[in-house]
């Protein structure tokens, strides 16, 4: 339903052109906007009998009604001042403005009900096609899934905010499944890269920080190019958030192309993983792995195993790194030095990562 401020607005433009007095009543007799003062939220006992007549107009002690419909029932009343034919014309053209307001909201609301039930594969195949028709929403467009996390603020309509990023943009749509998540559905050009694909998210991170000053995460889906193929872009961006926060905690933009190996890590079963880690590690666990050490080890990945540069970073001598590699290679059998041996304890460690969040997220 439209809200009494748009209602207010409507008739307070149109006042502004026809320099004519417009109230929009309730059907059980409530105004719920009026260009008078002393008719604002008052109840006019005699509507009852305009709404339950045949007549869509109708003459009344100098006022002029119309009848607003939704759907085939009743939903409005638009009362004019006056009792001549200019007056009748002006009141005809209000509600048939407020009807076509009326009939806009509600092809907005179906759209979005349409897209949400798309997003979590809760339509046919055959209604999506149908339904989409019926509003209007072309199939064989290039659309990706942002989906966008943050601590939602009350006082703000974080939606909204997205919505005006694009304002131009009709072939957008925005949606809340939860709480938490806000879903941007974005038309792509046919020319569009993954760079400016990323920049969209950038712009919409860069917007909501400025604007909702909170935690905001944003995820980025594959490029699509039918509608039934929506959801998979938004199962992939849900991917994407939950894999970014594992294996890369300071990043607030993820694309579920770069996840990389944390991607395939993600998707191994929890025994597998154990048994991997216990291999590895022969039996050790993690928790005898001091800090130092481990940020020892994380510094010479960044480095790509460059001793010199990570005992450089680290501030102390070329030795003392030697020194506490070769004590984790006493203690796995890894020379981290050494690419494979590297590369398995690399993995290891994105693995073990894995089961602890798998193990926090569980209790």
């Amino acid at each position: 339903m439209i809200s009494n401020q748009i209602l207010q607005t409507t008739i307070d433009g149109l006042k502004n052109i026809t320099r004519r007095e417009l109230s929009v009543v309730e059907r059980e007799g409530k105004v719920v906007a009026s260009t008078e003062e002393n008719m604002q939220n008052q109840v006019i006992e005699s509507i009852e009998l305009f709404v339950d007549s045949p007549a869509e107009n109708q003459l009344v002690a100098g006022f002029q009604y119309f009848k607003v419909f939704e759907g085939g029932s009743i939903e409005y009343i638009v009362l004019i001042k006056g009792e001549d034919e200019e007056t009748f014309r002006i009141g005809k053209m209000a509600a048939f403005q407020i009807q076509s307001l009326l009939v806009a909201y509600k092809e907005g609301y179906d759209k979005d009900n349409f897209i949400k039930n798309l997003l979590l594969d809760n339509l046919l195949l055959v209604d999506i096609y149908s339904r989409a028709k019926k509003l209007h929403i072309e199939n064989n467009v290039r659309r990706i899934v942002y989906l966008i996390e943050t601590e939602i603020d009350k006082e703000l309509n974080i939606v909204e905010i997205v919505r005006n990023i694009f304002p131009t943009k009709i072939k957008d749509f925005v949606t809340a499944v939860d709480e938490k998540s806000i879903i941007l559905v974005k038309e792509l050009k046919e020319t569009d890269d993954r760079a400016e694909i990323e920049n969209i998210a950038k712009t919409i991170y860069d917007t909501l920080t400025a604007e909702a000053m909170s935690n905001i995460y944003v995820a980025i889906g594959t490029d699509v190019k039918d509608l039934k193929n929506v959801s998979s872009s938004y199962k992939e961006a849900k991917m994407a958030l939950e894999v970014g926060r594992i294996f890369e905690e300071s990043q607030h933009i993820v694309n579920y192309k770069q996840l990389g190996i944390g991607r395939l890590i993600y998707q191994l079963p929890t025994p597998l993983c154990r048994m991997f880690i216990s291999e590895v590690l022969h039996g050790l666990s993690m928790d005898q792995f001091d800090e130092e050490t481990l940020t020892t080890v994380n510094k010479l990945f960044d480095n790509n195993l460059n001793v010199s540069e990570t005992s450089r970073q680290l501030y102390f001598h070329r030795n003392t790194l030697v020194y506490r590699l070769d004590k984790l290679q006493k203690m796995t059998g890894l020379d981290l030095r050494n690419f494979d041996d590297a590369i398995v304890f690399k993995i290891m460690l994105m693995v073990s990562k894995y089961m602890t969040f798998k193990e926090n997220f569980r209790y």
